[in-house]
């Protein structure tokens, strides 16, 4: 009897160590199902966060990225194709194709219309290149200036020499008589303004 008692007792103790094996290898096999959907989700995270696309500006039909220049991202736009060639005539494309940084004031194609009839014809004629590139540099300022950087009514210095007014109204930004249509148009080496009118230097 007491032999029948024995052995029942230690099949019983068999049992429970079996069980108690099975348990454990149960939780670490819990465990490691868990680590791999951590894993797993750590690698899906990286994979999702490299898969990002450049965001830019549209202008013209066109997406003005910061990995270009202010040049190479002009000559993608529809809307200034008059700029582009007034700028290649005048020779400034490597000036402006530089480290810069730079602020451009870019005039449309329908702003240079608004001029008198054959004014860019003749400002685009070899022998007008000086008149021309005074006309372009009084665009362009020297530094970069985004619109969070803006002043009513401050006074920016161009390239060309004179000075430019920036002013405030009716929640629209101007320079001197052109109204900013797109602004902070990022590029490599500074930040362009499409406005809608050519700004003159004086003579």
């Amino acid at each position: 009897m007491k032999k029948q008692f024995l052995t029942l007792g230690l099949a019983a103790s068999l049992l429970m160590f079996a069980a108690a094996c099975n348990s454990n290898k149960t939780d670490a096999s819990n465990a490691d199902s868990s680590t791999m959907s951590t894993d797993t989700s750590m690698t899906t995270t990286t994979t999702d966060t490299t898969m990002h696309t450049q965001e830019g500006v549209e202008v013209g039909g066109a997406l003005m990225v910061p990995s270009k220049n202010i040049v190479e991202n002009a000559m993608g736009s529809s809307d200034h194709t008059t700029l582009v060639a007034a700028v290649k005539a005048a020779g400034l494309v490597e000036t402006l194709s530089g480290k810069g940084p730079f602020t451009v004031f870019a005039p449309t194609n329908a702003a240079f219309a608004k001029l008198p009839a054959g004014a860019v014809d003749n400002l685009l004629k070899p022998a007008m290149k000086k008149d021309l590139t005074n006309v372009l540099t009084y665009h362009v300022v020297a530094g970069s200036y985004k619109s969070a950087d803006l002043k009513d009514g401050m006074e920016l210095t161009t390239v060309q020499g004179q000075k430019i007014k920036l002013t405030k109204k009716d929640g629209a930004w101007w320079v001197n008589d052109a109204k900013i249509t797109i602004p902070d148009v990022i590029s490599s080496n500074g930040v362009t303004y499409v406005i809608d009118g050519v700004l003159m230097p004086k003579k």
